[in-house]
Protein backbone atom coordinates (compact mmCIF):
# COMPACT_ATOMS: atom_id res chain seq x y z
CA UNK A 1 0.00 0.00 0.00
CA UNK A 2 2.80 2.39 0.88
CA UNK A 3 4.41 1.72 -2.49
CA UNK A 4 1.20 2.65 -4.34
CA UNK A 5 0.59 5.80 -2.31
CA UNK A 6 4.20 6.94 -2.75
CA UNK A 7 4.03 6.28 -6.50
CA UNK A 8 0.85 8.38 -6.82
CA UNK A 9 2.31 11.25 -4.80
CA UNK A 10 5.43 11.32 -7.01
CA UNK A 11 3.58 10.95 -10.32
CA UNK A 12 0.75 13.36 -9.47
CA UNK A 13 2.21 15.90 -7.02
CA UNK A 14 -0.74 18.26 -7.52
CA UNK A 15 -3.14 15.73 -5.99
CA UNK A 16 -3.79 16.19 -2.29
CA UNK A 17 -3.30 13.10 -0.13
CA UNK A 18 -5.98 12.99 2.58
CA UNK A 19 -7.42 10.54 5.08
CA UNK A 20 -11.21 10.42 5.16
CA UNK A 21 -13.36 7.70 6.68
CA UNK A 22 -10.07 6.16 7.93
CA UNK A 23 -8.93 5.55 4.34
CA UNK A 24 -6.17 7.16 2.30
CA UNK A 25 -7.39 8.94 -0.79
CA UNK A 26 -6.37 11.59 -3.26
CA UNK A 27 -8.34 14.66 -4.23
CA UNK A 28 -7.99 17.36 -6.85
CA UNK A 29 -9.46 20.84 -6.17
CA UNK A 30 -11.56 19.28 -3.41
CA UNK A 31 -13.07 16.50 -5.52
CA UNK A 32 -12.42 12.81 -4.99
CA UNK A 33 -10.09 11.13 -7.49
CA UNK A 34 -9.21 7.72 -5.99
CA UNK A 35 -9.22 5.97 -2.62
CA UNK A 36 -7.81 2.84 -1.04
CA UNK A 37 -8.53 0.41 1.75
CA UNK A 38 -6.73 -2.61 3.09
CA UNK A 39 -8.41 -5.97 3.62
CA UNK A 40 -7.06 -9.29 4.80
CA UNK A 41 -6.47 -10.64 1.29
CA UNK A 42 -6.27 -7.55 -0.90
CA UNK A 43 -6.06 -3.82 -1.42
CA UNK A 44 -9.31 -2.27 -2.60
CA UNK A 45 -8.97 0.60 -5.05
CA UNK A 46 -12.02 2.81 -5.48
CA UNK A 47 -12.10 5.16 -8.48
CA UNK A 48 -15.90 5.55 -8.25
CA UNK A 49 -18.32 3.83 -10.61
CA UNK A 50 -17.33 5.96 -13.61
CA UNK A 51 -13.70 4.87 -13.26
CA UNK A 52 -14.65 1.21 -13.04
CA UNK A 53 -17.12 1.28 -15.92
CA UNK A 54 -14.61 3.09 -18.16
CA UNK A 55 -11.88 0.49 -17.50
CA UNK A 56 -13.76 -2.75 -16.71
CA UNK A 57 -12.10 -4.66 -19.53
CA UNK A 58 -8.61 -3.50 -18.49
CA UNK A 59 -9.29 -4.36 -14.84
CA UNK A 60 -10.38 -7.86 -15.83
CA UNK A 61 -7.40 -8.32 -18.19
CA UNK A 62 -5.10 -7.43 -15.28
CA UNK A 63 -6.68 -10.30 -13.34
CA UNK A 64 -8.39 -8.13 -10.73
CA UNK A 65 -11.89 -8.72 -9.41
CA UNK A 66 -14.25 -5.75 -9.21
CA UNK A 67 -17.62 -4.42 -8.19
CA UNK A 68 -19.40 -1.35 -9.58
CA UNK A 69 -17.34 0.95 -7.33
CA UNK A 70 -13.94 -0.72 -6.75
CA UNK A 71 -11.43 -3.31 -7.83
CA UNK A 72 -9.21 -5.55 -5.74
CA UNK A 73 -5.53 -6.35 -6.03
CA UNK A 74 -4.64 -9.44 -4.04
CA UNK A 75 -1.44 -9.22 -2.03
CA UNK A 76 0.35 -11.70 -4.31
CA UNK A 77 -0.71 -10.00 -7.56
CA UNK A 78 1.45 -7.51 -9.42
CA UNK A 79 0.32 -3.90 -9.43
CA UNK A 80 -0.56 -2.67 -12.91
CA UNK A 81 0.72 0.90 -12.59
CA UNK A 82 -0.15 1.71 -16.21
CA UNK A 83 -3.79 0.84 -15.49
CA UNK A 84 -3.73 2.80 -12.25
CA UNK A 85 -2.36 5.82 -14.15
CA UNK A 86 -5.08 5.57 -16.82
CA UNK A 87 -7.79 5.49 -14.15
CA UNK A 88 -6.35 8.40 -12.18
CA UNK A 89 -5.84 10.51 -15.31
CA UNK A 90 -9.38 9.72 -16.48
CA UNK A 91 -10.80 10.92 -13.14
CA UNK A 92 -8.63 14.06 -13.12
CA UNK A 93 -9.86 15.03 -16.60
CA UNK A 94 -13.46 13.85 -16.13
CA UNK A 95 -13.82 15.78 -12.86
CA UNK A 96 -11.79 18.86 -13.85
CA UNK A 97 -14.80 21.18 -13.50
CA UNK A 98 -16.72 19.06 -11.02
CA UNK A 99 -17.54 21.07 -7.88
CA UNK A 100 -18.62 18.29 -5.49
CA UNK A 101 -16.61 15.63 -3.66
CA UNK A 102 -18.43 12.55 -5.05
CA UNK A 103 -20.04 12.06 -8.45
Amino acid sequence: MTEILTWIKKKYPHLEAVIKWNQPMFTDHGTYIIGFSIAKNHIAIAPEQAGISQFTEDVEKAGYTHTKELFRIKWKQNIDYALLAKIIEFNIIDKADYPKFWR
